[in-house]
């Protein structure tokens, strides 16, 4: 049986762009499947989902954090403003050009002000990156959501629909810092113990099933909305999701550069900057602004599923890079 659910895992993990766009698919077909996740429900998952990475940190991740600060403020700040600026700059600078919904405009806002992706620091090891400044990232970033985010997002979005900062922050507390803190000190207790190491291995699966889950109950909510919007809306979002999310990797390796970082550290800015947590965005989307702008969860989603795949092929490229050159 856990041999099953290893191999499960491990799959899963290879392949979780494949798997999210696959559910994405069948629930578009049949939305009610996924007609359950929303609300508390889905607030619950995201919790669930931030467990597990609060179950992969150590005392020394949090010793990376004491030890490389310069490095990992660096790291931060750009996250922080690169990824904010690079929304705002798409959506609400293009809106003065050509027409943009302003659904588009508050959920790719909402995915910019996010924290980094769970998933960056498997691709940072899979290219040879910087593991240990990418998880230290990835903390310092998701302990930082819960004041930051709410602010950018008021502050970038507010002008387009009424932000509830108050409320976010709360609702960040609840779903990120509290699971993290809780995993975090579970494995500080229980990290020797073989059946917890043994829980840890199989946690990836549920992680990946946890954010498909999200995804399906998003589409599900949208569904109606989607579907009368039609494919040339869908194509709009997907090519400013694209956009900021590559944007976010090329800015993130320069910056990399500019302080004169190693190859491993450029390249593990460059993927913590460009991805975001959207999984996060996506919760929030639908806690905060279903009922004004419904439509803002869909770049969220999309954007679940994208930052998985481009994030697998910036990592497949870095290592094809280093094959190439004998490394």
């Amino acid at each position: 049986m856990y041999k099953s659910l290893l191999a499960i895992s491990k799959w899963l993990s290879g392949n979780t762009s494949y798997f999210i766009i696959g559910i994405a698919i069948v629930t578009y077909v049949c939305p009610d499947l996924f007609s359950w996740v929303k609300g508390n429900t889905q607030t619950c998952i995201l919790g669930f989902i931030m467990l597990t990475m609060g179950l992969t940190l150590t005392v020394n991740d949090m010793k990376v954090l004491a030890s490389r600060p310069l490095d990992i403020l660096i790291g931060t700040c750009a996250q922080f403003s690169l990824m904010p600026l690079i929304a705002y700059t798409l959506t609400v600078g293009l809106s003065h050009i050509i027409p943009i919904d302003r659904s588009i405009i508050v959920g790719i806002i909402l995915v910019g002000c996010c924290p980094g992706g769970v998933s960056s620091n498997i691709m940072s090891y899979l290219c040879k990156g910087d593991v240990a400044f990418s998880v230290g990232m990835t903390t310092a970033s998701t302990l930082l959501a819960p004041v930051v985010t709410p602010l950018l997002v008021l502050m970038l979005a507010g002008e387009q629909v009424d932000v509830d900062a108050w409320g976010m922050f709360q609702n960040i507390l609840i779903v990120t810092i509290f699971p993290v803190a809780i995993g975090f000190f579970c494995n500080m207790f229980y990290g020797k113990n073989e059946q917890f190491k043994k829980t840890q291995a199989v946690m990836p699966a549920f992680s990946v099933l946890g954010l498909a889950c999200i995804v399906g109950g998003v589409i599900a909510a949208v569904h109606d909305n989607l579907f009368q919007e039609g494919v040339l809306f869908f194509l709009s979002v997907f090519a400013i999701v694209f956009c900021h999310n590559s944007l976010g990797y090329l800015l993130g390796y320069s910056v990399g550069r500019l302080f004169h970082f190693n190859t491993a550290k450029n390249r593990t800015v460059s993927i913590e900057v460009g991805m975001q947590n959207a999984g996060l965005a996506t919760v929030l989307a639908s806690n905060f602004f279903l009922a004004t702008c419904p439509l803002a969860v869909i770049p969220c989603a999309v954007s679940c599923a994208w930052h998985s795949i481009s994030g697998t092929i910036i990592a497949q490229y870095f290592a094809w890079k280093d094959k190439q050159n004998g490394i």
